[in-house]
């Protein structure tokens, strides 16, 4: 991937797909599905998401794949920023209800914590910031596999009763629309991988557009279950703010804790993108079995926190990038002779 790969164009200060993912929250808003059509959208966004997995799976090269099981100190401290640093902030952010968060806000906040790392944004940033892209790509996948299992049974445990009746049917259906798709395009790589290399920007916009058919089904049964009445703009703009200080604590500790436990630079970048973010395409479904109607409200937290980490994540990356840039301009004018 080039380094110049970023998310943000230099002339806007919004990613335009954040623009698109606001736009169909207000299509969601004033024209939402119900009864039949919400029935054959539920039913697409399904099967849009499966084939995103599928097209995950088939990505991710397989001996990529076990080459990083290698650098299983790296993976190991991003497991740990995702399943076990992020759900402690999350459960330290239950003082905070009812004076800031009430309480459904703080459960869609606790849901976000427990949600699996991101994989592409992960490898976009780290490659703009000339960290290991392969690391990057391993840490993701990895935690995007675990998520299917972890996150479930980290919501039944932290969220309970309020994550709308975890069950095993609901794991079941997690791993059918997730975790199935993703073995299935490992297992056929050899035979796709040659078109989707062929494709690669169609397969962008399938990847992009599942992600808005779903958060077009999840606001739209917000929208004919008057969920959205619990909300005021005071209570969105507390939940902002808290968001903002988690982002801040999780860039941190995992940048300066990764370089406590002795990780180089470029290690570190990988374990600061991949350990601090969370992935849209992965909680949305996860958020629709475990949450039922009341996922819109769920899955908001996350929405906002996506759009969040792009931004700050793409001016982090910029600058560890022209850091680096200088950092190699002096090393080759060092490199100079004398009088040459």
């Amino acid at each position: 991937m080039s380094r110049r790969t970023t998310l943000l164009p230099a002339w806007l200060p919004v990613d335009p797909y954040v623009l698109l993912l606001l736009g169909t929250v207000g299509v969601a808003a004033l024209l939402p599905a119900s009864g039949v059509a919400a029935d054959m959208v539920g039913s697409a966004s399904t099967g849009a998401i499966a084939l995103l997995f599928f097209l995950y799976g088939a990505r991710l090269s397989t001996r990529d794949a076990l080459d990083g099981l290698t650098h299983w100190r790296l993976h190991l401290t991003v497991l740990a920023c995702t399943f076990v640093v992020f759900p402690l902030l999350g459960l330290a952010a239950g003082g905070l209800v009812p004076a800031i968060l009430t309480p459904a806000l703080y459960g869609g906040l606790l849901f976000l914590c427990l949600v699996p790392s991101t994989i592409q944004s992960s490898i976009a940033f780290t490659s703009l910031a000339r960290g290991n892209v392969a690391a990057a790509i391993c840490a993701g996948s990895f935690s995007s596999l675990a998520g299917i299992v972890v996150t479930p049974l980290l919501a039944a445990l932290l969220i309970g009763g309020s994550a709308g009746g975890f069950s095993a049917d609901s794991l079941l259906k997690i791993v059918l629309q997730l975790l199935v798709p993703f073995l299935a395009g490992q297992l056929l790589r050899r035979w796709v991988s040659g078109f989707l290399l062929r494709h690669k920007k169609v397969l962008g916009y399938v990847d992009r557009g599942s992600i808005l058919l779903v958060v077009y089904t999840a606001f739209s049964q917000g929208m004919v279950a008057g969920i959205w009445q619990q909300v005021t703009p005071g209570r969105l703009a507390a939940l902002l703010g808290v968001e903002a200080v988690l982002l801040a604590v999780m860039l941190s500790l995992s940048w300066y804790g990764a370089g406590r436990l002795g990780f180089g630079r470029e290690d570190r970048i990988a374990i600061q993108f991949a350990g601090s973010k969370k992935s849209l395409a992965a909680g949305l479904p996860m958020a629709s079995v475990l949450f039922g109607s009341q996922a819109a409200l769920a899955v908001l937290p996350l929405m906002l926190f996506h759009q969040m980490q792009l931004m700050v994540c793409a001016v982090i990356a910029t600058r560890r990038s022209r850091d680096a840039d200088a950092t190699a301009q002096a090393g080759n004018r060092d490199a100079v002779p004398a009088g040459g």
